[in-house]
C-alpha cells in the first residue's frame, strides 16, 4: 500500500507530460480538439452501450436469472465513460479499453477469481454458511402452504 500514494502523485504528472508531448507534436488546438472529442466520444459510448446493457439486464431478470455479468459490465462501462470524459490521453486509453467486451470479460474473470462478493448485511462464516438477520427472511405459520421446506410433522 506504500506504492499507492506515489502512484496517485505520479499519475497527474504523467498525464501532463503526455499532453505536452502530444501538443508539441500535433499542436495546441489539435490536442484540445482531441481532448474534447474523447470526452464527447465517452458520453456517446456510455449512452449507447448503457442502453444496450439495460436491455440485456432486463432480459436476464425476465428470464429469472441474476444479471451478474451485466452488472459488472455496467460498472466497467460507467468507469470507462468517466475515464474518457477526464482530460488526458492515458485515462482515455484505459477508458476505451473498458468499452471492449473482450477486455471486460478478462477483467471480470480475473476479478471473479480474486474476489468474494457478500450481500450487504449478511455475515458469512468460514464454512460458507451465510447467516441472515431476522429482517432478511419471513416465517409464516400457514398450514396450507405448499412450501417444500415444511417439516414432515407440519403436514396434515
Amino acid at each position: 500500500m506504500g506504492f499507492l500514494p506515489i502512484l496517485i502523485l505520479a499519475y497527474p504528472l504523467l498525464e501532463i507530460a503526455v499532453l505536452i508531448m502530444v501538443g508539441s507534436s500535433i499542436g495546441v488546438f489539435a490536442t484540445i480538439g482531441l481532448i474534447i472529442g474523447t470526452g464527447i466520444l465517452g458520453a456517446m459510448l456510455l449512452r449507447f452501450q448503457g442502453f444496450a446493457l439495460l436491455t440485456r439486464m432486463r432480459s436476464e431478470i425476465n428470464a429469472g436469472r441474476m444479471p451478474e455479468k451485466e452488472m459488472a459490465d455496467g460498472a466497467m462501462i460507467a468507469f470507462g465513460g468517466v475515464l474518457l470524459m477526464i482530460p488526458g490521453f492515458i485515462s482515455d486509453i484505459f477508458g476505451i479499453l473498458l468499452f471492449i467486451p473482450q477486455v471486460r470479460n478478462f477483467l471480470r474473470s480475473y476479478l471473479g477469481r480474486n474476489m468474494t462478493v457478500v450481500r450487504a448485511g449478511a455475515r458469512q462464516r468460514r464454512d460458507g454458511v451465510v447467516d441472515l438477520d431476522v429482517s432478511e427472511y419471513q416465517h409464516t405459520d400457514d398450514k396450507d402452504s405448499r412450501s417444500p421446506w415444511r417439516l414432515p410433522s407440519d403436514k396434515n
